[in-house]
Parts: C-alpha cells; structure tokens; sequence
C-alpha cells in the first residue's frame, strides 16, 4: 500500500507537468514566437480554458503528499519554505497577468502584464527544475527529520550544498528547455498562418538544448546520485523509462518535422512522463535523501501514515480522481475540438 501511494503522489506531480507545463511553456515561448497582439491574444485563448484547471494537479499532488506521507510534506515544506513562497508569488503573478491583460489596456499596460506572464513562466519552470534537482540530490536532514539549506554555497553536490548547485541549476535549465518545447508544441498545434510555422521553428531550436541536457542528465545522474546508480544496476530491466523518454524525444522531433502537431505534442507528453517515471524509479524508496549523515534519509516507510488510513484514503482517491478525469476530458474534448487542421 505505501508503494502504490509512493506511485500515486509521483504520478501526480507527473501529470501537473504535463497538463500545467504546457501552459507555462505557452508563457515561456511568449514573447519568442507571438509578434503582435492577435498573436498573443491565440495564445493566451488557447490556454484559457484549461491553464487554471490544470493547477489542479498541483494542489492534488500536494494534499496526497500530506495524506500519505506527512513527516516528508513536513520536512519538505519547512525546509523549502522561502522557494515555495518564491513559487507561489509566481503561480499568483502569472493568473494576475493573463487576466488584468486585457482589464487594463493601455501602451504601457498591455505589455507590461505580457513581459510578466512570461517572465513568471520562465521562473517556475526554473524553480521547478531546481527544486526537483533537490529531491533527487538530498538534504542535510538532522535527526529529527529537520533541515536547512542556503541559497547557495560553493555550488558543488557536497559536502555542503545550497538549494543551487551545478547539478539542480543544470535541471533547472533542463526543465525551462523541455517546457518550452512542450509550450511551443501546443502553440502550433492551437495556431494557424506564420504563428504556426513560428512555434514549429521554436519547438525545433529547443528540441537541440533538451535533447544536450537530456543525455548529459541521463548519463551523469546515475554517477553522481549513488541510490539512483544502484536501483538501476539492480534492475536494469527499468532502463526501458529512459530509453522511452528518448524515443518520445526523437519522436518530438521527426512529427515537428513532418507538420504533425498533434503527435509531436502527445510525444512531449509521453518524454516528460517517461522522464518523471525514471526519476521516480531511481528514487525509490526514498523521498528525500540525506547528505552527510549515514541513514538513507526519509523513505517512504519511515515517512507514511498508517496502513489503514492508507487503505482508507484509497477509497475516496479513486471516485475523487474518477470525477477529476471526467472534468479534464469534458474541458479538452473542448480545447481539441478547437484546434486548426495541420498544415
């Protein structure tokens, strides 16, 4: 039963970055590939019916962290309170800007609210990155499953880091990449006319970055995360994630190139899932490893409720998702029913 929770709250998170990554990679690709005001206002149009439902599986993933394994949600939001407060600030300034756009219309207005959009978007891909770059890499956690971590220190992995570090900026910097293909997917597949064709060229320069980043990322976590490198040399059956990611990758590319927008964009989906389903793997079953201590850190043993109340909150999960899924189909039925014939 934990090790369904553990898939559970991972999934989660997993399918918040692919439907609310989408449109945060809209906002980063933003000011890249929409020249004039009838550009942006398709963008933002394509999104608007989804971008603050799609949250929903952020708040998700958060509340089935706290029921599940609450010593991790405690550890974890007190020990990255200034980050998540930082991302918060974030999630608000985007909302504020795609609706006072078009409230407050003005020379000075109208692009103001556009350059916060983006540059918010660009930021909580960022801090995302970094924060799950945190979560793979570990914390100096205490006996008490307590910790704290500076911004920054030598920005080396050990033996005392900061939340930036080499490693968490590199995956920081990924996870921009990868939203902003993933972004730019969706605007060519919700745009027509040289919008169009723009978002493919955008999609095909950062497929270059996360395609580098991805096999520098593939390569050295394994190395220089230690618990990662032995779950997959235990069981090198589960290398058939990373080599589903590739393949969603070089999928990305080859539907770009033949104008199909629709598949390159369901192959971004499937990269980051299979991306999320690796991380997951090498991580268990550990959610937030220690440095410089000699315990595992916090496992998803240690850091559970009970059975039982496992068993209990199974119960109102499924109808609770089975509600969920009936809302997102509704809303994107509606948002695919809306989108122009390739071309």
């Amino acid at each position: 039963m934990t090790t369904l929770w553990f898939g559970i709250v991972a999934a989660m998170f997993a399918m918040y970055a692919v439907f609310d990554g989408f449109d945060i990679g809209v906002g980063i690709v933003y000011l890249l590939v929409a020249r004039t005001d009838e550009d942006r206002r398709t963008l933002l149009r394509s999104i608007g019916p989804v971008w603050d439902g799609n949250e929903v599986w952020l708040i998700a993933g958060g509340g089935v962290l706290f029921f599940a394994f609450p010593a991790a949600y405690a550890s974890g939001f007190s020990g990255f309170y200034l980050p998540l407060m930082m991302v918060l600030w974030l999630l608000i300034l985007r909302g504020i800007a795609v609706e006072f756009r078009d409230r407050i219309i003005s020379l000075v207005g109208t692009p103001f609210w556009d350059v916060v959009f983006a540059g918010a978007s660009v930021l909580l891909a960022l801090f995302f990155g970094v924060a799950l770059g945190n979560v793979l890499r570990g914390v100096p956690l205490d006996k008490d499953g307590n910790f704290f971590l500076p911004l920054w220190t030598n920005f080396l992995l050990r033996p005392t880091p900061g939340i930036l570090d080499w490693f968490t900026i590199t995956l920081g910097v990924a996870s921009v990449a990868v939203l902003g293909m993933h972004g730019a997917a969706w605007a060519a597949m919700k745009s027509d006319g040289p919008l169009k064709a723009r978002a493919r060229a955008v999609s095909n320069s950062l497929w270059v970055a996360v395609a580098v980043l991805t096999g520098i990322l593939l390569t050295l976590a394994p190395l220089i995360l230690p618990h990662v490198g032995l779950r997959y040399a235990v069981h090198p059956l589960a290398l058939v994630f990373p080599l589903l990611a590739v393949a969603s990758l070089v999928g990305v590319r080859l539907m770009t190139r033949a104008a199909r927008d629709v598949a390159a964009f369901l192959c971004s989906c499937g990269y980051i899932l299979a991306m999320f389903a690796s991380a997951a793997f090498g991580q268990y079953p550990r959610l937030l490893p220690a440095i410089g201590v000699a315990q595992p850190g916090l496992t998803i043993f240690d850091a559970s409720t009970s059975e039982s109340g496992l068993a209990i909150g199974l119960y109102w999960f499924i109808p609770g998702m089975i509600l969920a899924g009936a809302y997102f189909a509704f809303a994107y039925r509606s948002a695919f029913a809306e989108t122009p014939s390739e071309k």
